[in-house]
């Protein structure tokens, strides 16, 4: 069975026991069903991301067939509806095609049938669904704000992601807490064919010693006292999307041995399940520390070390992208603006010399919540007064950056040597930027005070 295909059936029929005994037979093909006697009932439960087909009688009391028809279309015109009739009425059936209806099947029917529309039906639900979740990430889709900036570090981290988005290696990502592991692993997904099935985030830390096998892999009904239905582990909720391992160093070693067989074979055994299911899955993890030195000491399995290492990515901390943190934190003042009602301000020469010499150990999520704090005002912070409003997101960042390179030339009296050491910006980029945003060192030179020291 295709773990990513649509298996829902709703069936929709007053009469109980051509009911009970359809519904056995669409379980034995595997499909998820849920019944109702009327149309109202069913229309409770059905909304516009059904993953499945509906199946329903064209006569019945009260809103009938072509009625429901008419509010599912309402509703959703791409979900399918297989109309079941009796033989004096297929002229209704075809008239019900017409208006949208996907098939229809005349009593008494061979079941084989309806299997086969309900087969194609599922496969074009699939299809729809599939389509909408990428038009939907589509639409999200951002620059992450670890991969914004223009400092070579971030440049390599960006193009390396961007070659292998879409490749099914293994990639284990490392950085020091708060640079943005997780943003990384979803800019991998999401650049890649993967995204439209799910990005799955396990937080290896947080993984109960007693339930780790349960949490991973799921059960069966009955494996254990308490287990009344099937539980689906994380590791299958993942399948045929993304699998990420988040301080994947903090896998205890039964963890790890767990983990092994996942890694290995593309296969898991929930608990109390007859065989092993295999599963179509890509593996990202993320260690905050050098995971080879663990393997060195003892404190990681160097064979699940070396399967989950196909490529690695080091994820930049700030102190060595300081060039960045101007900008990035533009862009979390900008979010934190918009969220709270404020109006966005661009930094003084001062909260720009303080934003780029600070450490910042906690890294990109800790610059977040500083500009949060800044934007409700709960930081005493050297914010320069408002300049023009308006424009997105990427103008509000060129309008701020051009304020820094006014202040820092002005500050230098027009040095762009020492404008370049100040803003750590190579030469090059520096005389780039200066040309886009029309500044010319010459005219601070004239005007401008002495640097102070």
């Amino acid at each position: 069975m295709n773990f990513a295909r649509p298996c829902a059936v709703t069936l929709i029929d007053d009469d109980e026991d051509f009911r009970a005994a359809l519904v056995e037979r669409l379980r034995l093909q595997d499909l998820e069903v849920r019944e109702f006697a009327s149309a109202e009932a069913a229309l409770k439960v059905l909304n516009a991301d059904y993953p499945g087909v509906v199946v329903t009688d064209l006569r019945m009391p009260g809103m009938d067939g072509r009625g429901l028809l008419s509010r599912l279309q309402s509703m959703d015109p791409d979900l399918p509806v297989v109309m079941i009739t009796g033989h004096g009425d297929i002229a209704e059936a075809v008239e019900a095609l017409r208006h949208g209806a996907y098939d229809f099947v005349a009593k008494p029917f061979d079941f084989a049938r309806l299997n086969e529309s309900l087969v194609r039906a599922l496969e074009k639900r699939g299809l729809v669904l599939d389509n909408r979740a990428l038009a939907l990430a589509a639409a999200r889709a951002r620059p992450g704000t670890t991969l914004l900036g223009a400092s070579p570090a971030i440049e390599r981290l960006r193009s390396v992601v961007d070659q292998i988005a879409d490749a099914e290696m293994d990639v284990l990502i490392e950085g020091p807490t708060g640079v943005g592991k997780e943003v990384v692993a979803r800019a991998l997904h999401e650049g890649g064919r993967r995204r439209v099935h799910r990005f799955v985030a396990m937080n290896c830390g947080a993984l109960p010693e007693g339930l780790i096998e349960t949490e991973l892999f799921g059960s069966e009904p009955g494996a254990f006292p308490g287990a009344l239905r099937r539980r689906i582990g994380l590791v299958e909720q993942s399948h045929r999307g993304t699998l990420f391992l988040d301080e994947v160093e903090s896998l205890s070693p039964a963890a790890q041995l767990a983990m092994l067989r996942v890694v290995e074979q593309r296969e898991i055994q929930p608990i109390g399940a007859a065989a092993a299911r295999r599963l179509d899955l890509r593996i990202l993890s993320a260690s905050k520390i050098d995971l080879a030195d663990a393997v060195a000491r003892g404190r990681f399995r160097d064979d699940l070390y070396h399967r989950l290492n196909v490529v690695k990515l080091r994820v930049p901390p700030l102190v060595e992208r300081r060039e960045d943190i101007p900008l990035l934190f533009a862009h979390f003042l900008a979010l934190a603006g918009k969220a709270h009602g404020q109006s966005p301000k661009p930094l003084s020469a001062e909260g720009h010399r303080r934003l780029v010499e600070h450490l910042w150990p906690g890294n990109v999520r800790e610059l977040a919540h500083f500009a949060e704090r800044a934007a409700l005002g709960l930081e005493e912070f050297a914010l320069a007064p408002s300049v023009e409003a308006g424009g997105g997101l990427a103008d509000q960042i060129d309008r701020y950056e051009k304020s820094i390179l006014e202040a820092s030339l002005a500050h230098h009296a027009g040095a762009v040597k020492a404008v370049g050491e100040a803003l750590r910006l190579p030469r090059k980029t520096l005389y780039d930027k200066l040309a886009r945003h029309g500044l010319s060192p010459s005219r601070f030179r004239t005007t401008a005070r002495h640097p102070t020291g």
